[in-house]
């Protein structure tokens, strides 16, 4: 099983939505669905659409009119706003999944709450702890449904692993090791490079690695970071050792600066598994237990996962998922924050050369 600290259920009784949500989702069956943010993201996502089988995408918002209009023509949704205001207002619209840049993520969030959508935010949840605080706060006072959009956690692949680690194939799990890299040419308009729309490998790649260590061991008691920082200021990269009162630990890094497989693997007191590149996305993995070789799985993956949970949850009338609690997402927040606090802290003695 999962440690204790790793919550498997959010308690029912505290996290039902508001009577009307509730109501108008239930005798729908479909939940109507908006986007917030006509970026890169929100295209992937537009188009995985199409295998969401408890929803429907009918609105797209941004700050920009025309830009809303083109990404709606592109992808057919029905109604562009040119604020995300109006979307917050808009009665045909029940969740809002949030795709702008990090430090943008607050005002769009508590915007959707106070207009009753349930929203689904990209990770990273938030730029800050302080933000991500504000919009869990805003979500439980007003019964309305939040979630980091951790799609990691739904695909098939890593929903496999979960049952068998539950089940106890690899028995206790002991050390988590893993990668993500994305070599990036150093560019400061790119807004990973740019902190002030929340740049930086940790917050980009960092929050994969780590939302995977924290969701299979829990949060840890104690976290080393190392990296270096890059022209613009932002980190470039970054290793990360998370340690356990008990002994266990994760050995995590990742960056901009080289190339990688972005792997993981899980071992355990009586096998292993090995989750192969990319493993946020949960192609396959090979189960070990001793040292033989028990079976190799391949999975399909998208984002459509996700929120497809997002509509389950949304008819059982829950204000949080029980696979991405919100006190994960916050857990999660904290962890990198102290990241980036001892990365930073120590900068400029180990900037790093601008990759080319």
């Amino acid at each position: 099983m999962l440690p204790r600290s790793q919550p498997e259920l959010v308690p029912a009784a505290s996290c039902r939505l508001g009577a009307s949500m509730w109501a108008r989702i239930g005798a729908m069956g479909s939940v109507r669905w908006a986007i917030a943010g006509p970026g890169r993201m929100a295209a992937a996502m537009a188009a995985d659409f199409a295998r969401v089988t408890n929803g429907e995408l009918v609105a797209v918002a941004s700050r920009d009119q025309a830009r809303a209009q083109a990404f709606a023509a592109a992808h057919g949704i029905p109604k562009a706003h040119g604020s995300y205001a109006a979307l917050a207002a808009d009665p045909d619209v029940d969740a809002v999944y949030i795709a702008t840049p990090h430090p943008q993520h607050l005002d769009i969030a508590l915007a959707a709450i106070a207009g009753g959508k349930a929203i689904l935010v990209e990770k990273a949840f938030t730029s800050t702890v302080a933000d991500t605080q504000k919009i869990i706060e805003s979500a439980r006072a007003a019964k309305v449904f939040a979630m980091e959009a951790m799609w990691t956690r739904f695909v098939p692949g890593v929903a496999a692993i979960r049952e068998l680690v539950a089940d106890g194939a690899i028995g206790q799990v002991r050390m988590v090791q893993g990668d993500l890299t994305a070599f990036r040419a150093f560019d400061p308009a790119d807004r990973l490079f740019d902190p002030a729309l929340g740049g930086g490998a940790v917050l980009d790649l960092g929050v994969y690695a780590i939302s995977f260590a924290q969701h299979v061991l829990g949060t840890p008691d104690t976290v080393y970071a190392a990296g270096g920082t890059l022209p613009s200021g932002v980190e470039g990269e970054f290793g990360v050792l998370m340690g356990y009162s008990d002994g266990r630990s994760a050995t995590l890094s990742g960056g901009f600066t080289a190339y990688g497989p972005g792997r993981m693997m899980l071992a355990g007191t009586e096998g292993w598994i090995d989750v192969h590149p990319r493993f946020h996305r949960g192609p396959s993995f090979t189960l070990w237990r001793g040292k033989e070789l028990v079976e190799t799985r391949e999975f399909a993956s998208g984002y459509e996962h996700q929120v497809i949970h997002v509509g389950d949850c949304l008819a059982q009338g829950l204000t949080e998922s029980p696979i991405m609690p919100l006190t994960d997402t916050l857990a999660v927040q904290q962890l990198m924050a102290e990241v980036l606090g001892q990365i930073h802290a120590r900068g400029e003695a180990v900037a790093v050369a601008a990759p080319r």
